[in-house]
């Protein structure tokens, strides 16, 4: 029999050592349980890095998807374009709520999508700076990474950047950063490195990712958005990981009530293929001259046929509803754990929907960050048979991004399967350093 270790072997021997993986090799998955080479089941508490929201090989995107491949698999839109494209974007400018006629571009990557974001802003402002935030991520191109507030491991060595990108603070009151601390330091940013009137776009997170599920305050977006108006800056929702359903909304931005300019999606709206999608105000989005937009594999047939049915089951079943109950849940678990006598070192719980992170400390006093215990954690987890991810500027967070039609009694396993990790990771601490 095949076996992980074998397999991690032959990965060291063939595979870039920039890809870092996880030691456990799926060959098979099923709405939020996946099976590896020796037999074994998890729980995945990751849907793929928040792409399979609506669960590993859904029926009816399976369904959509062969039925795709019974018609075309690939023409490149820019060749021979095909209804359900137009119809997906049809669908999209439709849910995009932006307070004005919208315009969508499909294209593959998340970081493609951001790319074009950045291509239309300064097109349509002629403008070439834009203003993104510490902590976040926004892909591992050279703008993606430019744009992107943290450095290890996503920018360490791969500089020279674009230039005219400008990091602002992103308010974090567990770390100290208040709203208005994030606001002076636009400010200064505005007032000794960059003139406004030189600046095409504001791009964030509504929910920070990579940088550890950290969210935004509904104040400080609706200060973002009264910024760019007044500057005529385009004002960009990166919607890649916090948006389809994720958050309880089909948009993370519409819990604060702002509209954005443009919206970035990705990960979950293709149900586990390819796709990704630029939405936003059509008289921005057109400000590109006919065929600076687009892309060989931008808009796979597959794909799009994978986002009808994913837009469907998201109505059908009610997932944005699902969402907001998974993470009431999770949130509800790890709050009463946290509250323990001996579970001092979790620090915060936070979350937004079924986007839900768990922050853990050397100590709650000082708030420093603790690294080991997080990645004992996730090790011990993985152990019992839970797949979890870490996140954070600090590697300290362990972040939750179930499938959204992951069944009550799954989810409720995965929690005391993460309990007794928690528990079996902290006693191992204290034994280290008593």
């Amino acid at each position: 029999m095949i076996t992980n270790a074998a397999l991690q072997e032959r990965q060291a021997a063939a595979v870039a050592v920039g890809v870092a993986t996880k030691g456990i090799f799926a060959v098979r998955a099923e709405n939020a349980l996946l099976f590896d080479v020796e037999g074994r089941r998890y729980i995945d508490f990751t849907a793929g890095i928040g792409v399979t929201n609506t669960g590993h090989r859904h029926p009816k995107v399976m369904a959509a998807v062969l039925k795709q491949m019974d018609a075309f698999t690939h023409t490149c839109f820019n060749v021979a374009p095909f209804e359900d494209y137009i119809a997906v974007a049809e669908k999209l400018n439709a849910l995009v709520d932006t307070g004005e006629e919208n315009r969508t571009l499909l294209a593959t990557t998340g970081a493609e999508a951001v790319e074009n974001a950045i291509k239309v802003a300064r097109a349509f402002t002629g403008r070439p700076g834009v203003v993104s935030f510490a902590g976040a991520f926004h892909g591992r191109t050279l703008m993606g990474m430019a744009l992107t507030g943290k450095v290890v491991p996503y920018k360490k060595n791969f500089g020279p950047f674009p230039a005219d990108v400008f990091h602002a603070p992103f308010p974090n009151a567990y770390h100290g950063i208040s709203e208005a601390d994030a606001i002076a330091g636009i400010e200064r940013l505005f007032a000794a490195d960059v003139d406004p009137a030189r600046i095409a776009a504001i791009i964030v997170e509504p929910v920070q990712g990579e940088g550890g599920f950290n969210i935004a305050p509904v104040a400080f977006l609706r200060y973002l958005r009264a910024l760019a108006d007044q500057h005529g800056i385009v004002f960009i929702a990166d919607e890649i990981q916090s948006g389809m359903g994720r958050t309880g909304k089909m948009m993370a931005m519409e819990h604060a009530g702002v509209k954005p300019d443009l919206v970035t999606f990705a990960k979950g709206l293709a149900g586990g293929f390819p796709l990704s999608a630029l939405v936003g105000k059509a008289r921005v989005v057109n400000s590109a001259q006919p065929g600076g937009l687009g892309g060989t594999y931008a808009g796979s047939p597959i794909g799009v046929a994978a986002a009808h049915a994913v837009l469907q089951v998201m109505e059908e079943e009610g997932l944005c509803a699902r969402s907001t109950r998974i993470g009431a849940r999770i949130t509800d678990v790890l709050t009463s754990l946290a509250a323990r006598q001996g579970m001092e070192h979790i620090g915060d719980v936070r979350g937004l929907g079924a986007m839900v992170a768990m922050e853990f400390v050397e100590d709650r006093a000082t708030r420093a960050p603790s690294p080991k215990l997080t990645n004992r954690v996730v090790a011990e987890a993985e152990k019992r048979g839970l797949i979890l991810l870490t996140c954070g500027t600090r590697a300290n967070v362990v972040r939750f991004l179930p499938a959204l039609t992951i069944e009550d009694g799954v989810l409720e396993k995965g929690m005391t399967i993460l309990e007794a990790s928690i528990e079996a990771a902290i006693s191992d601490d204290h034994n280290a350093t008593a």
